[in-house]
Parts: structure tokens; sequence; C-alpha cells
């Protein structure tokens, strides 16, 4: 909400230093991110930047800003009914953040910006016609985010571990020594026919971390949810003390 910079026709946008910012932070990590290294990449001196951005905190604030812009769809994205509209909220948040799988922490900090305003209304809306009360409606906008933020996360941490480097020779030697035991018969079963360690590893990463997995999930969870969830009058009902009932 700070003002932006007084010049009429100024070198940059804080929308490009967001949309540079972020870039930066995917191809390098976060960590690799400051204002020196945004000023190299837009050419620019770094005194000079802090003409549109004065803290690392407001440019976090602009990317977070941005970010949630990315998360916002159209009106025509939005489903007929509230389990649909959820789901497409839901797709469109992971979509944004597991390309961003970074901006889960490393955004954490930041302040309430006009996009993330927008997201707000607009998960109200998505909810709108859900038979709950108001408490009702946040449970299902909490559970839901609570899925797929801890799916994103999740996701990453496995591709991170699993796909990206692979297993080091000295943790396949270890697996090696550890499943010969015959102790762990379930992890044993996991092997196809003559794979070699690094191969099940491998195959077992994909099977963790495909798309598909998210929409069974999502699926199971919006389904759950209307048959378990009451709607509001019930619960009014139920919470009532039990001298006033007649």
């Amino acid at each position: 909400m700070k003002p932006a910079p007084g010049s009429r026709k100024p070198r940059f946008s804080r929308e490009l230093i967001a949309e540079i910012a972020i870039r930066i932070a995917d191809r390098e990590g976060f960590d690799a991110l400051s204002m020196r290294r945004l000023a190299e990449e837009l050419d620019a001196g770094t005194m000079t930047l802090y003409h549109y951005v004065r803290t690392k905190e407001d440019l976090v604030d602009l990317m977070d800003d941005a970010l949630m812009g990315e998360v916002l769809l159209t009106r025509g994205e939005l489903g007929r009914d509230w389990i649909s509209s959820l789901a497409a909220i839901a797709r469109g948040t992971y979509r944004v953040f597991a390309r961003h799988p970074w901006a889960l922490s490393a955004l954490r900090g930041a302040r309430f910006s006009p996009n993330s305003l927008r997201h707000v209304e607009q998960s109200m809306e998505a909810v709108a016609t859900a038979p709950f009360d108001v408490a009702g409606k946040l449970d299902l906008l909490g559970i839901v985010d609570d899925y797929v933020f801890g799916h994103v996360f999740r996701t990453g941490e496995v591709r991170a571990d699993f796909a990206d480097a692979g297993p080091s020779d000295e943790l396949l030697a270890f697996l090696a020594e550890q499943l010969a035991t015959g102790e762990y018969p379930h992890l044993v079963a996991l092997r196809e026919g003559n794979e070699t360690p690094a191969a099940t590893w491998a195959r077992l990463a994909r099977l963790m971390t495909h798309e598909q997995r998210f929409e069974r999930g999502l699926t199971a969870l919006l389904e759950g949810l209307r048959r378990t969830m009451r709607p509001a009058h019930r619960t009014a009902r139920l919470s009532r003390p039990r001298h006033s009932r007649r």
C-alpha cells in the first residue's frame, strides 16, 4: 500500500521487480536473492533499486502479492457449486506453489496485500452456497488449505530427497545391508523383478509425486467433507444447551 516512486516515467515497475525476484528464487533458491543480486539481474545499481523497494521486507511483500495474484482464478474458473469451486481454488493454489515451493517458508512473514485480500474474498465466494455457518465455511477452507500446502511441502521434500539428487552410494549400501536382515519384508516387496536399488528408488519417487495423486486425494477429501460436515442448522440444534431443549 506504499506509494510508488514519484517520477513520471520510472525505469522499472514494482510488478517487474517482483517478477524478476521470483525468477531468481525459482532458479537459484530464495537464499540467493538479495537486493544486490536483484539489481544485477535488472542491470541497475543497488541504490537505484532502493528507490523502488526500500527494504528486503518490502520486496518479500511484493513477491507474495505477485504469487497471490497467480493464485486468483478468473470468474469462469469457479465451479457451479461449493465442491467444484473449492476444487478449482485448490488446484490453482497447488499449481502456483508447486512451481514456487520455496515460497511456503520464505514468504511466511509477508504482510497482507491486495491480492491476498482478493484471494480471501474469492475463497469465501467459493463456499458461499455451502450449507454451513461461518465457522463451518472457515473449516472447509482451512482443511483444504492444509491438504494443498501439506501436499506441496511433502512433494518438494520427496523430490529433493528421492528424485533430484538420487540416493548416495552410502545410503544404497546401508539399505541393502538392512533389507538383507529379513526384518523388512514389506520394504523388500516394493522391488520389482531384477530392479536395482537405485531403479526402485526412482520408481517410488515417481509414484509419490505424480499429480494424479494430488487429484485423488483432493477428490476424497472434498467428498469426505461433504459427507461428514453438519449443515449449519443441525449444528445449531446439537450445540444448544441441554436445559433449553423442548
